[in-house]
């Protein structure tokens, strides 16, 4: 089974920076999908904020099997029906990955119900990533740590709910500590966030960063169907009750009429 995989970036920076399109001439988007496409078994699209729709349509999110998302510059220019579509594709089965600055985006937000918030620091400082769960298979391949020579420092503590496992920490030359690889489910749906990635730097083009997303990609994939209907709250009338039950008390809706939202 291939994995339909589809690279989100607001492609802002790219246009508007020399160093960033000097480093990412097809984009960070066309980066990262090379970087998944030279692994067996996934097939890697792209789509940008310029697009129709984003890129993300109905049609397209229901055959997407896995979602990166990378954003910065741009967070509120993202439709709220778009974002919401996302958020819905994820609690219905989809997998998505939040990269980098993506923990600010609109769908990882909603996904988190928190602020997402954190320290920072732009100083290109070395970023030394520990494994802290050997045996998940995010982290397959990888050894037991690994640095990026220059990123920018993102420090606790960071705003988003206890994931279901912490699969890397980061350590910063300024001192600084940060859990930069964290998993969740939500409904249906993997969510994956991890750290490195800022725009000034090689980030992508690193070996170990591009096993870590390829990994990323396999272990978010729901190959079960697509729960449908995902946000449907249906009026179950009396008579389609599961035991026999009389009705003993009055009501605000009738049959089948839609609840209040």
């Amino acid at each position: 089974m291939v994995i339909r995989v589809v690279v989100w970036n607001e492609n802002v920076h790219e246009q508007e920076n020399e160093i960033v399109a000097d480093l990412y001439p097809d984009g960070i988007h066309g980066a990262i999908a090379n970087a998944l496409n030279a692994a067996d078994g996934v097939s890697a699209a792209t789509a940008t904020l310029q697009d129709p729709e984003h890129g993300l349509s109905a049609a397209r999110l229901a055959e997407t099997d896995v979602l990166l998302w990378w954003g910065h510059a741009a967070h509120g220019d993202v439709s709220d029906t778009v974002s919401e579509r996302v958020v819905e594709a994820v609690w219905s089965g989809m997998g998505f990955i939040a990269l980098h600055s993506a923990h600010f985006a609109k769908p990882f937000k909603a996904l988190m119900g928190t602020a997402c918030n954190l320290t920072w620091r732009e100083a290109g400082e070395r970023e030394r990533i520990w494994l802290t769960s050997r045996n998940h298979p995010i982290a397959h391949g990888l050894p037991d740590q690994f640095a990026l020579e220059n990123e920018e420092m993102y420090g606790e503590p960071f705003g988003v709910p206890e994931p279901q496992e912490t699969v890397f920490i980061s350590w910063f030359q300024g001192g600084e500590v940060f859990r930069s690889g964290l998993t969740y489910r939500r409904g249906a749906g993997n969510v994956f966030y991890f750290r490195p990635g800022h725009e000034t730097y090689p980030t992508y083009h690193d070996p170990n960063v591009q096993r870590v997303l390829q990994n990323a990609v396999r272990w978010a994939h729901n190959p079960a169907r697509r729960v449908p209907d995902v946000t449907d709250t249906p009026n179950v009338p009396v008579d389609a009750a599961l035991e026999p039950i009389e009705e003993r008390g009055p009501r605000l809706h009738r049959d089948g009429e839609a609840g209040f939202r």
